[in-house]
């Protein structure tokens, strides 16, 4: 990771398979305009890095994917 990337980490739910984890890491990495996305299942965990979009822009993301953040 370069010294200006951050990494910003949400919680989120209603993921119940792959398919939802598929949904979300590609509207996400839309979003991010191919910046590092990952979507931990289990942990229902998002993870994107290095991208310099806002909690609001995340969160329309997950919902168009059909989830909704924690919190």
């Amino acid at each position: 990771m370069a010294q200006n990337e951050s990494v910003h980490e949400y919680r989120v739910v209603g993921m119940t398979c792959a398919h939802c984890v598929a949904s979300v890491t590609e509207e996400v990495t839309e979003l991010a305009g191919g910046q590092s996305v990952s979507v931990d299942l289990a942990g229902g965990l998002l993870t994107v890095v290095g991208a310099s979009v806002t909690e609001d822009q995340v969160r329309g993301a997950v919902e168009e994917a059909g989830y909704h953040l924690a919190g």
